[in-house]
């Protein structure tokens, strides 16, 4: 089956996170993004890609940071009001019912909620013709401790990372699981282990 464009993300699980920012008078903004990704490890950049006309936008371009707030499933009922417009002087943290979490480095508030908070800075954007590429720089990542396993990994069973698929006339909403499997990355490198 071939898929057109508008519906390739049928077969693409997506991550949903929060990204929240202050307007340049400091009206708090929040909206849900899905093309959203690390650029590598050890993570120090993420992409997310925005549609021109969009508060969040603005804002990042006006202040440069923003924070990606990483939801786990309890959050999905946020995903379409804070998807709805609101003008720009709308408090989209007022309006959803949001508790802020004060940031460490930037101005722009946090979510509470969230499992983890990415606070970034501006570090590059690319324009295309529809859309902007944002690669932000990450300054701070905190998680809830509650989050973790005791080896400091996060618990997927407990968080319950949102993600999502779309379908022609809407989204379907999922979690990951726990597959209880892992692989070295030395794996990858063989000859490493034969130096050894």
């Amino acid at each position: 089956m071939l898929f057109e464009p508008f519906l390739r993300s049928a077969v693409m699980p997506l991550p949903v996170a929060f990204i929240s920012t202050l307007s340049r008078s400091g009206i708090r903004n929040i909206a849900p993004y899905s093309s959203i990704m690390p650029v590598l490890r050890p993570l120090d950049l993420i992409c997310l890609a925005s549609a021109k006309k969009r508060d969040t936008l603005a804002n990042i371009r006006d202040n440069e940071e923003f924070v990606v707030n990483m939801a786990g499933a309890d959050l999905a009922d946020k995903v379409m009001p804070l998807a709805r417009y609101s003008p720009p002087d709308s408090d989209e943290f007022a309006e959803a019912g949001i508790t802020e979490k004060p940031s460490g480095l930037i101005c722009a508030p946090g979510m509470q909620g969230a499992y983890a908070w990415m606070e970034c800075s501006l570090h590059e954007e690319y324009e295309q013709s529809e859309h902007v590429l944002i690669i932000g720089k990450v300054l701070r990542l905190e998680a809830d401790d509650n989050a973790l396993t005791p080896e400091g990994r996060l618990d997927v069973e407990k968080t319950r990372p949102l993600m999502m698929t779309g379908a022609e006339n809407g989204m379907h909403f999922s979690t990951v699981t726990n597959m209880n499997r892992f692989a070295s990355f030395e794996a990858v490198f063989p000859e490493a282990l034969q130096g050894k």
